[in-house]
């Protein structure tokens, strides 16, 4: 049966507690009224309010809270309703979270998996609509994924919850209910995805295009549209996992193509993408035939909520495309 990315994410939370009695999901409004998105929906009357936990208006206390539990033993699954309302959780996160099994030389750890909501393109405006992976991807003892499709949303869900190290989930909302990406999901209780390693979605041998999360679907479409324009064969390379990054797929995937542009929602400067080219000129310089180019939000504080200045915000299919056209014909 074809599965949402929506609920692919609620079946694989629906299966790790059902396995796992020390699972448990925090947050607002992710009981009675089943999340801000429906992706809880149903949990709460299975699993009862010990186990659904609707908390108050309080990221602080959400993570604080969670980080506390799984150091008792607890595997906690808590939930930020958007990005944009992160930052008070930012100590718990940063300071405590992604330091424990550090700071302890191993005594400790905290298996706690969060859940972040993000990502523009809906109309959300300044403070619905941000990305801001970069800050938690450059933070050593986190694990920061972002699954693009249905299977890696269920099989990297599961697999987080059964991480001892803290895991940064982010899911786009865009992609909840996106009918083009549906998809048959393995139903495997013991179904899991690759934290570590990027995925090709589509092989290729001109260049190669390095995206995550929404921004997969304009790069797969640039892609097609491309080799229809011009024959060229781009390779598409979904990141999914932000930190660790994988050095080993990327790097290959230059030696055969020669050429990069890396698509990233986030801001320009010092994005997700800033690393990549740094390790392709680490790594494959030699190999490179042109310049690195780079897709990307503007450097400005936020997203505009009107549609017209949201639509010159986002990365999109046309300004990917130019970016192609560019590559391919240096």
């Amino acid at each position: 049966m074809s599965v949402s990315y929506l609920d692919a994410i609620n079946a694989a939370l629906n299966e790790e507690m059902r396995r796992d009695p020390s699972v448990f999901i925090i947050g607002e409004d992710v009981g009675v009224m089943g999340g801000a998105f429906g992706v809880t929906k149903g949990l709460y009357e299975e699993f009862g309010p010990d186990r659904v936990i609707d908390s108050p208006l309080a990221e602080g206390i959400i993570v604080s809270s969670s980080i506390g539990a799984a150091m008792a033993g607890m595997r906690p699954v808590p939930e930020i309703q958007f990005v944009d309302f992160i930052t008070p959780a930012m100590d718990a996160i940063t300071q405590q979270a992604a330091k424990l099994r550090y700071r302890s030389a191993g005594a400790q750890t905290c298996p706690l998996t969060l859940r972040v909501c993000y990502g523009g393109g809906t109309g959300g405006g300044m403070y619905h609509s941000q990305t801001n992976t970069t800050w938690f991807a450059h933070e050593p003892g986190l694990i920061v994924v972002a699954p693009a499709t249905p299977t890696d949303a269920k099989g990297m869900l599961k697999a987080s919850i059964r991480q001892d190290d803290p895991v940064i989930y982010f899911e786009h909302k865009k992609l909840y209910r996106l009918p083009a990406i549906k998809e048959d999901v393995p139903e495997s209780a013991d179904f899991l995805s690759d934290l570590f390693h990027c995925a090709v979605r589509r092989p290729g041998k001109d260049a190669t295009i390095v995206t995550y999360g929404f921004m997969l679907q304009p790069s797969l479409q640039a892609a097609e549209k491309i080799a229809e324009e011009t024959g060229a064969s781009i390779e598409v390379i979904d990141l999914r996992v932000l930190n660790p990054l994988d050095h080993e797929t990327i790097p290959n995937s230059i030696a055969k193509t020669g050429r990069l542009c890396i698509v990233q929602e986030d801001h320009r400067t010092l994005g997700i993408g800033s690393e990549i080219a740094a390790t392709a000129a680490e790594l494959a310089f030699d190999c490179l035939d042109a310049p690195i180019l780079r897709v990307a939000a503007p450097d400005v504080p936020a997203i505009p909520a009107a549609e017209p200045l949201e639509q010159f915000y986002m990365p999109d299919l046309p300004k990917i495309m130019t970016a192609m056209r560019q590559l391919l014909q240096y």
